[in-house]
């Protein structure tokens, strides 16, 4: 055999074993691309997104769509060559496994996970809407959830509106948390509380709860491996009443990244006119009770996303801002937004045309 056929015989082989290669070894690698947007303004699987009943609600138009990412599942394993691919193209982004399911988290505790944090953005979105309009909304503090084995099991339960902590009134969850650690594991600690049963019977019936009883549980040391600090195995967290109905209706989302925009749709809805003007507008971001926007994973996959969908505008997070500027799809303008009012505020501008005041993402931030 002449020598320049067996070297590209040989050159041939060995391109095969490592194509092979590259698609049998799998690699510590997870793939994000754009998900899913949707309206909130408009309907999903034919009905409204945003159901709002008992209080009057006005027309809306155009956009302000919620902006999602689609990942690999926690059980399937990249191959090389897959990596290489979506290293290259312009709509995914390739990252470590462990950053999308960390310390072996499994894809239904992930799902889990993010259900809940989908569920409380919702109710935080409804409380900074309803703020902002100065409409009022109860607050108090609960238990949000028990560990078990703990000393709480069995003693306190998911619901129950935590009053006091030894005879202090509590305000906010951080409240819970600075009044046990002020005891020695080992000490009893004494909470006022109303009983998730009856705080709903209550609710239902549009009274005030009553039947508070009071619980002394004995602390323990924390297993946290730092200091000793006492703990009863409990997590509070904050509920709220309403004075009238909003649903949010949305399957198959997850994570908290949706609350911005749907706190401007329920805005939107319980005001006259138009926040958009018509125009196509798409955004993310976290939000607290308290209207504060907060940074979300895959900014650079939501602004594609977005863009393909016909957005023109993209309120962003303010600490998203730098990362989002690397690589702005032609045509879409990104918004630099910490807060409602200052989403409220770009909206007037679009609305009014004034493109040049709008607060714009760079890659400085």
């Amino acid at each position: 055999m002449p020598r320049r056929t067996a070297t590209m015989l040989a050159s041939t082989l060995m391109l095969i074993a490592l194509l092979c290669a590259g698609v049998l070894i799998p690699v510590p690698y997870a793939e994000m691309s754009p998900g899913p947007t949707v309206n909130t303004l408009g309907d999903h699987d034919g009905e409204p997104v945003l159901q709002i009943s008992g209080h009057k609600t006005y027309p809306t138009d155009g956009n302000l769509n919620m902006t999602t990412v689609r990942v690999t599942s926690a059980d399937y394993r990249m191959n090389l060559v897959e990596a290489v691919y979506g290293w290259l193209a312009h709509d995914s982004k390739i990252v470590p496994h462990d950053t999308l399911y960390p310390d072996g988290k499994t894809e239904e505790q992930s799902t889990q996970e993010n259900a809940e944090e989908f569920s409380q953005s919702q109710e935080s979105a409804k409380v900074a809407a309803l703020k902002e309009l100065h409409i009022p909304v109860t607050s108090w503090v609960i238990v949000s959830t028990v560990i078990k084995g703990s000393p709480a099991e069995g003693r306190l339960h998911a619901g129950d509106v935590i009053k006091a902590v030894d005879g202090t009134a509590v305000k906010q969850p951080a409240d819970v948390a600075k009044l046990v650690t002020e005891h020695k594991p080992g000490q009893e600690v004494v909470f006022t509380v109303v009983p998730a049963a009856e705080q709903a019977a209550a609710e239902k019936a549009h009274k005030t709860a009553t039947g508070t009883r009071k619980v002394t549980i004995t602390t323990k040391a924390s297993e946290d491996g730092g200091a000793e600090r006492a703990v009863v195995g409990i997590s509070a967290g904050t509920d709220h009443t309403f004075p009238f109905t909003v649903d949010i209706k949305l399957a198959d989302v997850g994570g908290p990244s949706a609350g911005l925009m749907f706190a401007l749709g329920i805005y939107d809805k319980l005001t006259p006119g138009s926040l958009t003007g018509g125009t196509f507008v798409a955004g993310t971001g976290t939000i607290d009770d308290n209207g504060t926007v907060g940074p979300i994973g895959g900014i650079e996959m939501k602004t594609v996303g977005a863009r393909s969908k016909g957005a023109r505008y993209f309120l962003t997070p303010a600490e998203n801002c730098a990362a989002a500027a690397k690589d702005t799809p032609s045509g879409l303008t990104l918004i630099k937004v910490k807060t409602i009012d200052d989403a409220l505020g770009a909206l007037k501008d679009i609305r009014g045309g004034d493109v040049a005041a709008l607060p714009k993402c760079t890659a400085k931030g």
